[in-house]
């Protein structure tokens, strides 16, 4: 094992993948200069014909990465910021989510696109949002949401390997966060949750960016003698539900904790998944912790008021626990 930060995860698994394979490419928003510091490097290394900076317009950087998937090359797309999803989306709904239906099957299209989400950073408004509804909802994209370096690695490394498009969000703000990665090769497969922590009274389902808080509450929890049962979904798109089915069976009260704003968020649907599925088990009505349907502000103070946090996990947790043991 090694002991390394999130963005050197990307980095590491970045540069393996184009070592391993000379038609995986990297184009996008400052990849030379690495502004996040993900992609450091990489230009000296594999040269400007394999890490191109592009200009600064995503309809046309999400075109490029179609038709040059669709040309034989493994396209990396670096978006920076997930927002700018929503200026290059024609791209990715219209052609990345459709191209292999639409060709009947002849063209497949191996393309993942990076980009940074979420809130904490005073980032403002059009700098914050964690779109994990437009993407999911779409149907021909994978989606996978790694919440520390190890997944970060393995989750990255199976996006680039995979035949269809894959969306890697990458949480905002974490790019520094330590985590231990195994030094062998391996690879962390797309729809395939994880329980993180067993515990009997309460099932917290995470995902990417809340991870660390729904762990934080975990451990206030456990002091006030309350075990959860912790899983992180990693991949939203397909989504394990067998695997979250499961962990809401072994309390039978489920907290989704989601950084999306509420409605028809991830953490909405799987709610809606385990309450069609899981409902004979459940003990007590499914919360969900998201964030409020409204943009987030620049204010650091308003900002943290909105974004989820281990305070109202707890709350959430120990008000459904306490519930069942008054009936």
């Amino acid at each position: 094992m090694v002991r390394i930060r999130f963005i050197q995860a990307i980095n590491t698994a970045l540069r393996e993948e184009m070592q391993r394979d000379d038609k995986v490419i990297l184009f996008g928003e400052d990849v030379e200069a690495s502004i996040f510091g993900d992609t450091r490097g990489l230009i000296d290394t594999f040269g400007s014909r394999r890490v191109r900076n592009t200009p600064i317009c995503e309809n046309t950087l999400t075109g490029m990465a179609v038709g040059a998937a669709a040309s034989g090359y493994r396209v990396v797309l670096h978006m920076m910021f997930a927002n700018f999803i929503y200026t290059g989306f024609d791209g990715i709904a219209n052609q990345m989510a459709r191209m292999r239906l639409m060709s009947g099957g002849q063209v497949q299209l191996p393309l993942t696109v990076i980009a940074s989400y979420g809130g904490g950073r005073s980032n403002a408004a059009q700098h914050s949002d964690t779109p994990f509804a437009p993407v999911m909802n779409l149907g021909g994209i994978h989606v996978a949401v790694p919440a520390n370096p190890a997944d970060a690695k393995g989750l990255l490394k199976s996006a680039i390997r995979c035949n269809d498009p894959v969306i890697f969000l990458e949480p905002g703000g974490r790019g520094g966060e330590l985590g231990d990665v195994p030094d062998e090769e391996y690879l962390t497969p797309l729809g395939e949750a994880a329980v993180v922590r067993r515990g009997g009274d309460v099932t917290l389902i995470g995902m990417g960016s809340t991870m660390r808080t729904t762990l934080q509450a975990a451990d206030m929890l456990a002091g006030d003698g309350i075990e959860c049962e912790v899983v992180d979904c990693r991949s939203l798109a397909p989504l394990d539900e067998a695997t979250l089915c499961a962990a809401a069976a072994c309390t039978g009260r489920v907290i989704v904790v989601d950084e999306s704003r509420d409605r028809c968020s991830a953490a909405s649907h799987i709610a809606a998944v385990l309450a069609d599925r899981a409902f004979g088990d459940l003990r007590a009505p499914i919360k969900r912790i998201t964030v409020p349907d409204c943009s987030l502000p620049y204010a650091p103070a308003s900002e943290s008021h909105l974004l989820p946090d281990a305070d109202k996990i707890v709350a959430a947790a120990t008000t459904l626990v306490r519930a069942g043991e008054v009936t």
